[in-house]
């Protein structure tokens, strides 16, 4: 397929924009059209990111202003947003707003939690501020691609990286009626989940060698979850969680567990995890335990379960950056586009990280 499609990426600095500017670059038919950045219009995109200066060795971030004169002057385009919690609203709503009044149709996938909730009220009982855009929230759903065959709202919201292992994890167990409604989850992540500014939890001396768990029982992800769990499965579920800093950059590993809801084994539960992911070209269920290191910059999720005394436990093993964000973006997108799901994103992790 030649189809060329202009993407632009908002907020364009931080490591998941940094990702989605790496996935545009191999994509086939999404063509960067600008990257934006109000604090950085005009420095170089390559001193940001020195990792993409073969693919991008003349591209500068543009203005707000610039962006929106762009996207103007074309027919359509894909809009990946990834700026931060409480900005990236404000910044979708005034490039929709613009888009409109010249006759453009962008297709909006955010990756920030601007977007995930249904009213807001619901969000600001979670990030404590008001919503930047009420208006919009009816006109994106939150969900993961595996979980929604088709949208039918012109915008998505990507659900958080954490919360996408553990949607993985546990939709198809509350889906089957496998377990009971309380699920307890562990989950280890890396330290790009914690954003490009430095804070005291993600330097390096502090971080390195340890583990250490963080808003336990009370993270911000767990209201999201249940709330995308029960569209999934059509159960509304509770969610203890307790998530972990780990020792490395990227990856998420996540166990779920919770009673069984009649008797089952292993291979019933693996069984159940094939079926129910057995048209998602992005998940893959093993007998083996999944190792972080197996899906590190790719777009793959890997699950596998176990099942003994009563008890179920699901294990899921993602890349925050890709799957977890930018790489769940980009498959969702190719979804808005009818453009093949797994285009631009097919390639295996690299191995050895």
């Amino acid at each position: 397929m030649s189809t060329q499609i202009p993407a632009v990426v908002l907020g364009g600095t931080g490591y998941v924009a940094g990702e989605l500017l790496r996935l545009i670059a191999a994509h086939p038919n999404f063509t960067l059209a600008a990257v934006m950045s109000d604090s950085q219009p005009g420095a170089s995109v390559a001193a940001a990111f020195p990792h993409l200066a073969s693919s991008y060795p003349a591209e500068r971030f543009k203005s707000q202003a610039e962006l929106a004169e762009l996207i103007a002057g074309t027919s359509e385009c894909a809009v990946f947003a990834a700026a931060p919690h409480g900005v990236s609203a404000a910044l979708i709503d005034t490039l929709i707003d613009g888009a409109q009044r010249a006759g453009t149709r962008p297709r909006v996938v955010d990756t920030s939690a601007d977007f995930r909730y249904a009213t807001p009220e619901a969000y600001t009982a979670v990030y404590a501020q008001p919503h930047g855009a009420p208006q919009r929230l009816a006109q994106f759903t939150c969900a993961l691609p595996e979980h929604l065959r088709n949208a039918t709202t012109p915008h998505i919201a990507h659900p958080g990286c954490l919360a996408t292992a553990i949607l993985l994890a546990s939709v198809p167990l509350l889906a089957a009626g496998l377990v009971t409604p309380t699920l307890f989850v562990s989950g280890v992540t890396g330290s790009t989940g914690s954003g490009s500014k430095p804070v005291e939890g993600t330097h390096h001396p502090l971080r390195h060698g340890d583990l250490y768990s963080y808003n336990a029982l009370k993270h911000r992800h767990a209201a999201e979850v249940a709330a995308c769990a029960r569209a999934a499965s059509g159960v509304a579920a509770q969610f203890a969680f307790v998530p972990h800093s780990g020792p490395f950059a990227r990856g998420i590993h996540v166990t779920v567990q919770a009673a069984a809801g009649r008797p089952l084994d292993t291979a019933a539960v693996l069984a159940a995890l094939r079926d129910f992911y057995a048209h998602a070209p992005f998940v893959r269920v093993s007998d083996a335990a999944p190792r972080v290191k197996d899906v590190v910059a790719s777009n793959y999720a890997h699950l596998s379960a176990v099942a003994q005394d009563g008890t179920v436990a699901v294990l899921c093993a993602i890349d925050n950056l890709t799957k977890g964000a930018a790489g769940g973006a980009m498959q969702w997108m190719n979804r808005l586009f009818a453009l093949p799901e797994t285009a631009g994103l097919s390639a295996s992790a690299p191995g050895w990280t």
